[in-house]
């Protein structure tokens, strides 16, 4: 089991910035993969952003791409996002996640093994 805790989410306006952040333990053994997902309310859960376990390759969503950054510290066992230049879109829960596909990562929700409780993200204009 994987335990993962997400901290960072606020209250911010419309062209701000936050940096969540995402604790793993338990078995946190090397080769996960971690991914970022968001929810707003009377929407699906849609992906954002996810990094390979190496940290060499990275995926963005459209809707995010240029303003997101996501990185790791595998020796702390943590995720980050930075979003910068934040819209009333971006008004979301958002989860961390973690999946076994190390290698190559996932953007795909159903392919993760494990996800944090999600924090909350206003966004006001």
């Amino acid at each position: 089991q994987v335990q993962l805790v997400e901290s960072g989410g606020g209250l911010v306006q419309a062209g701000g910035s936050l940096r969540l952040s995402c604790a793993a333990s338990g078995r946190t053994y090397s080769g996960y993969a971690m991914g970022w997902f968001r929810q707003a309310p009377g929407k699906e859960r849609e992906f954002v952003a996810a990094i390979t376990w190496s940290g060499s390759i990275t995926y963005y969503a459209d809707s995010v791409k240029g303003r997101v950054t996501i990185s790791r510290d595998n020796a702390k066992n943590t995720v980050h996002l930075q979003m910068n230049s934040l819209k009333s879109d971006d008004t979301a829960v958002y989860y961390c996640a973690a999946t076994t596909r190390g290698l190559y990562g996932s953007m795909k929700a159903y392919e993760y093994d494990y996800w944090g409780q999600g924090t909350q993200v206003t966004v006001s204009s």
